[in-house]
């Protein structure tokens, strides 16, 4: 039997809103098509965006965008793509299948999309490929009110004032993509670009080091102890791969064992959080710095069909409990963790919406973070959980993930996931501490393990009523159906 226990009058900290973050890359038709189609576009649009992607992830309530990537960040020179668009670069992405780019969507363009969705921007500068100097001015550029060459381009550009800035990542991946340094060396190139990354008038950034790959803790350990001082934020990225980075495995294709293995992996994220986030108080015991989990998802072969450079996949309830259990995660270490982006936003990888020319999709991603906002800057709830076991290999996982907060109005809300592809989960659920009048909810489920959905049938995963429950005073008996997420209202 499952047990979970709300202690209602036990806070624990506030889930930082940052932690439903999203990650937009220079990326296959993440980008292009996906978010961009230009004002010239038969595809409806707003100033170049087009409208059913914005409105889509308006609902969504997207509190910090990151961009321009990623690996591209590190080859993205920002001079590029401001400007009048005909005297923009083409240049070649060389990451992400040798396309063209023609830099029309740049500072301006996605600080546009920002300000429409209303979140705010996380930019990442170029440490790879750039220089000290470029990544100085383009923060003058964005920040800067006073009298300097890169504040009048910008005004010439038709932004007279500056733009609002917070987070801003020196460097992505420079173990990998983004240079292949040593620990040693980045920490040294960190503390040496973030120096240039100045605060202009009242703007303060929030710099963002670059963190780990899954679980070289190495890496956390050189970068805490010889560049901590000069960073607010040290990302980490773990993508979950059922069958290994080299052979990723099917996004729809898969066996029951795959399943497991796959949850199995999305579990795991919790033991590199526990591992960095020890050495992390090695040198911080008072958490200043927050961990900026950048990127995060599942991450499968490409669709049969496709550009193997575009990393397009569908996505499936699988995916929906992989997003679930992994934010349940975030929000139970909300202590340490300020913010994490999920990859991707469009087209890409776990992506919130698929497009195919004017067409558009909400992927069961999409639904989980939609049911999950509601744990957005809400008081964390102390919780204690018993749950059955499920078996992969020589090892186990807890069947249940759950995470419980308190919103402003007093609402108590309890996100739930069953991991299990066969047995409903019946669960006894104590709210102490606190009285329950009425209980609401919603549930995201399937009955086949690689359902989703499709721009022919566009609604075949999505949220209906939870009522699969009897209350009793402050006892709830729930049933979890096979493969679900689950979020309860509490008044």
């Amino acid at each position: 039997m499952n047990k979970i226990i709300i202690n209602g009058d036990i806070h624990e900290g506030v889930i930082h809103k940052n932690i439903y973050g999203h990650f937009a890359e220079h990326l296959g038709r993440g980008i292009y098509e996906g978010i961009w189609v230009g004002e010239d576009s038969p595809i409806p649009n707003t100033q170049g965006i087009r409208n059913d992607v914005l409105q889509a992830l308006k609902q969504l309530n997207i509190p910090v965008l990151r961009w321009p990537g990623g690996c591209f960040a590190d080859e993205y020179h920002w001079k590029d793509g401001v400007g009048p668009y005909e005297d923009r670069k083409r240049m070649v992405n060389t990451h992400w299948g040798g396309v063209v780019e023609n830099n029309h969507f740049g500072t301006h363009e996605f600080m546009m999309l920002c300000d429409m969705l209303g979140a705010e921007p996380y930019i990442c500068g170029n440490v790879g490929s750039g220089t000290v100097q470029e990544m100085s001015e383009w923060v003058e550029y964005m920040t800067f009110d006073g009298e300097s060459p890169m504040t009048n381009w910008r005004k010439e550009n038709g932004k007279m004032a500056p733009w609002k800035l917070t987070y801003f990542g020196v460097g992505n991946e420079n173990w990998g993509c983004g240079g292949n340094m040593r620990p040693e060396y980045y920490a040294d190139l960190y503390r040496q670009y973030q120096t240039y990354c100045r605060n202009y008038n009242d703007n303060t950034l929030y710099k963002i080091a670059g963190g780990a790959n899954v679980d070289d803790f190495h890496w956390t350990e050189v970068l805490m102890r010889d560049a901590a001082p000069f960073m607010d934020g040290l990302s980490l990225h773990y993508y979950v791969h059922p069958g290994g980075f080299e052979k990723k495995g099917s996004a729809v294709n898969f066996t029951k064992e795959e399943w497991k293995v796959t949850m199995q992996k999305a579990w795991f994220i919790e033991k590199l959080i526990r591992k960095h986030g020890t050495i992390m108080d090695k040198y911080d015991p008072n958490k200043r710095i927050g961990m900026i989990i950048d990127e995060w998802g599942a991450w499968y072969d490409a669709e049969p069909g496709t550009n193997p450079g575009f990393l397009y996949q569908q996505n499936t309830i699988r995916d929906a409990l992989v997003a679930g259990v992994s934010l349940n995660i975030f929000n139970q270490h909300n202590d340490r963790v300020r913010m994490a982006n999920i990859a991707q936003t469009v087209n890409v990888i776990q992506a919130m919406v698929l497009t195919e020319g004017d067409k558009m999709l909400r992927t069961p991603t999409y639904h989980v973070f939609d049911m999950f906002q509601v744990h957005q800057d809400a008081k964390k709830l102390s919780l204690d959980i018993v749950s059955e076991e499920v078996e992969v290999g020589d090892e186990r996982y807890s069947k249940l993930s759950a995470s419980a907060s308190e919103a402003k109005d007093g609402t108590i809300h309890i996100s739930l996931c069953n991991l299990d592809t066969d047995e409903s989960a019946n669960t006894t659920l104590h709210i102490r501490g606190s009285d329950m009048t009425t209980a609401t909810g919603r549930v995201l489920t399937a009955k086949e393990m690689n359902a989703r959905n499709t721009f022919e049938s566009p609604e075949t995963v999505k949220p209906t009523a939870f009522t699969s429950y009897k209350r009793k005073g402050n006892f709830l008996q729930l049933e979890l159906p096979p493969m679900s997420v689950v979020v309860l209202a509490l008044n």
